[in-house]
């Protein structure tokens, strides 16, 4: 290891961490200093077994050798090229690939740098495509209670998660909610896929009545809510918003950021439920975490609504610096090809009944008052801590690093969704620590 990784800085303030209690972090900070498969080190030695694959997004595991290589070889050949009136043959390569695993029907990508600016290019592309047909009226959002789809302006509008709204004030106009799917009372301990709460998404009906369906552009929700604290749509519900979308002409988009590339044991969360939206929101797992990357997939008739006019003339105006950018195109498709050798687009699949019989055991575990599960996803929610909400979750959060595994926690809720590659005895080991922190703490 490079003696590099092993100096810790001698100050801490100047970086103003993301969604980190930051007075907290800095009295005793968490270091990581270096990765491998399924684990990372830490700043003191010790192994720590990546129990989140990250931020949801290293589906393939740590450092993978065709990734790391696929990255040096481009960065010696093309390191960046204008993506505006210029091309390189690797984006066009990766666009290919990736058309050629979704779902059918889903036949262009436009290339964004993380899930927040793939949310805000979709949202403007459905807002354009009604323009361009006539249907300018068209410019209402609805998104969804507790739905997470990143933190642009437009992305938090659409979004339902209070504490990523409540400091900004006003934000976008003309957005509506639904509500969300989560029914404790009906569905606490589930396995798998629930099945009560599809009435839920006849409440499109009532915001079609509220608003009339000339005005709404678009619906966009998470086919599972994975921020929030892992919510799995009941059965029939997300095939109901299908349905209710096209009968209005309204554009279906799922937010497939986390959802994407395998992790219910499908390419897609659209695959897993059979239900194929009109844009697909993805990043994360497209690069396998390694390097930023966003890819919006479209129906080509959506597309092809754009390619009219005079041919020297631009068709969309929006795109990004970085967009399709080589070193990141080069990351994603040698990210792809490791998945296809070691089938871990549908890995997921082969482990879903072990994974959910190992975290239902923690059922009679202290303060748990529900599991939810579903492919290589699972969340253990806790009875908060009485006057203290999220305290209890975070203490477990502290204690489990400590113990040599990496967790994350979304208020009370323990999020859990390790790397692909996971093999059954780290999953045992996961659910015993977890046991064990619960145990521990109050």
């Amino acid at each position: 290891m490079s003696n590099r990784l092993n100096v810790a800085p001698n100050d801490l303030s100047a970086f103003w961490m993301p969604f980190t209690a930051n007075r907290q972090f800095k009295q005793t900070p968490r270091m990581l200093v270096a990765a491998k498969d399924m684990h990372y080190t830490a700043s003191d030695g010790r192994q720590v077994l990546d129990g989140t694959a990250g931020l949801w997004c290293v589906n393939a595991g740590h450092c993978r050798p065709k990734i790391t290589e696929a990255i040096q070889r481009q960065a010696a050949e093309l390191d960046y090229a204008p993506a505006f009136q210029m091309g390189h043959p690797v984006v066009f390569e990766l666009a290919n690939r990736l058309v050629d695993i979704a779902p059918e029907g889903m036949d262009h990508v436009f290339f964004t740098n993380s899930g927040s600016e793939s949310v805000e290019t979709a949202l403007k592309i459905a807002l354009a495509y009604h323009r361009v047909r006539g249907e300018g009226s068209r410019t209402r959002l609805i998104g969804r209670e507790r739905g997470y789809h990143g933190v642009n302006f437009g992305g938090i509008s659409v979004g339902g998660i209070v504490a990523n709204r409540k400091m900004f004030g006003t934000l976008l106009n003309g957005v509506d909610h639904l509500p969300h799917t989560h029914l404790p009372a009906k569905n606490a301990f589930t396995r798998g896929v629930p099945e009560h709460g599809a009435e839920l998404a006849d409440e499109l009906e009532r915001i079609v009545t509220l608003h009339d369906a000339s005005t709404i552009a678009a619906v966009i929700v998470e086919p599972m809510a994975g921020s929030t604290g892992v919510l799995i749509p009941p059965k029939g519900y997300l095939q109901r918003l299908r349905d209710i979308c096209t009968k209005h002409g309204i554009l279906l988009i799922f937010d497939e950021v986390i959802t994407g590339f395998g992790r219910l044991g499908t390419p897609f969360a659209a695959d897993y439920f059979g239900v194929t939206p009109d844009i697909m929101v993805t990043a994360k797992g497209v690069s396998n975490g390694v390097i930023p990357l966003g890819a919006v997939f479209v129906k080509k008739e959506i597309h092809d609504a754009f390619m009219t006019g005079p041919e020297h003339l631009i068709e969309f105006f929006h795109g990004y610096t970085y967009s399709g950018n080589p070193i990141a195109s080069a990351a994603a498709i040698a990210t792809l090809d490791t998945y296809k050798e070691e089938g871990l687009l549908t890995r997921g699949a082969e482990l879903a009944s072990y994974w959910e019989d190992a975290l239902h055991s923690l059922k009679d575990a202290r303060h748990v008052i529900d599991i939810r599960n579903i492919g290589l996803v699972g969340a253990i929610e806790l009875q908060p801590l009485e006057g203290h909400p999220t305290k209890r979750a975070f203490t477990a959060f502290i204690k489990a690093f400590e113990k040599g595994l990496l967790i994350r926690t979304t208020g009370d809720i323990i999020a859990l969704s390790p790397p692909l590659i996971v093999e059954k005895e780290q999953i045992d080991e996961i659910v015993d620590c977890i046991r064990d922190v619960l145990q521990t703490i109050d």
